[in-house]
């Protein structure tokens, strides 16, 4: 069996290594991440050219079957894979992990709607995780922001006031709560991403009393297959095979 991982997460990489070497896997990275963590088995890494790219792809490396463990906000991917599977018949699966409970946090579907909150309420000091797209939609906003990314955002998409951090996960709450106080950061903006190794951010901010603004995840393709574990993933692809 041969299997396309679309991946990039840390569940891409575990889910790789359970299936190699019994199971012919071949993991794609975006390619957008320098010096990426690599899972075990092939690889490889850029776009695929769209629809019509990755259509003509799967039928070339004769693919049985799509696993898309990548980011949950990697939207596009998402439907460029869906669309494309269902036209071949091909067996595709969403491996999603779990997002977090919003809690209080000010849920908003979009970065903008984000960037609207923010000046709305009047937030001075933001902590902005979104991510280097992320930012441009907070480019007009008056307020002092530390972004943190592990890629540097486009100078052009910058606040005018702002501290960069580049750095890459996991965190740990004594740190996220160091850095939250050393800035006196009066609100948190953050995706939804789910798991382990960013949630400390959120517990630090609750600690603290420092309101949340959450984007929201976009919705997945209608009527795909869907888990959210590793350990159901590889029943899917070892029922398969």
């Amino acid at each position: 069996m041969r299997i396309l991982l679309l991946g990039g997460t840390s569940e891409a990489r575990a889910l790789a290594a359970r299936l190699h070497p019994a199971i012919e896997v071949i993991s794609s990275l975006a390619g957008r991440v320098p010096d990426p963590a690599l899972p075990v088995g092939e690889v490889r890494v850029g776009g695929f050219g769209g629809v019509e790219g990755l259509r003509q792809w799967l039928r070339d490396e004769q693919v049985d079957a799509v696993v898309d463990a990548t980011h949950p906000y990697a939207a596009t991917m998402t439907a460029h894979a869906a669309a494309v599977c269902a036209e071949l018949a091909l067996p595709h699966l969403v491996l999603a992990r779990p997002p977090w409970p919003p809690g209080d946090a000010i849920v908003v579907p979009t970065d903008v709607e984000a960037a609207k909150t923010v000046a709305a309420q009047g937030f001075g000091r933001v902590f902005l995780t979104t991510g280097r797209s992320g930012a441009a939609a907070f480019k007009g906003v008056d307020a002092w922001f530390l972004i943190r990314a592990v890629t540097p955002p486009e100078a052009a998409d910058l606040p005018t006031r702002h501290h960069i951090v580049l750095s890459r996960g996991p965190y740990r709450y004594d740190g996220e709560l160091a850095l939250l106080r050393e800035h006196r950061i009066d609100a948190l903006v953050s995706k939804n991403s789910g798991g382990s190794m960013t949630r400390p951010k959120l517990d630090a901010a609750a600690a603290l009393g420092v309101p949340v603004v959450m984007v929201d995840r976009p919705p997945l393709p209608d009527g795909v297959a869907t888990v959210a574990s590793v350990d159901e993933a590889v029943d899917w692809v070892s029922g398969r095979s």
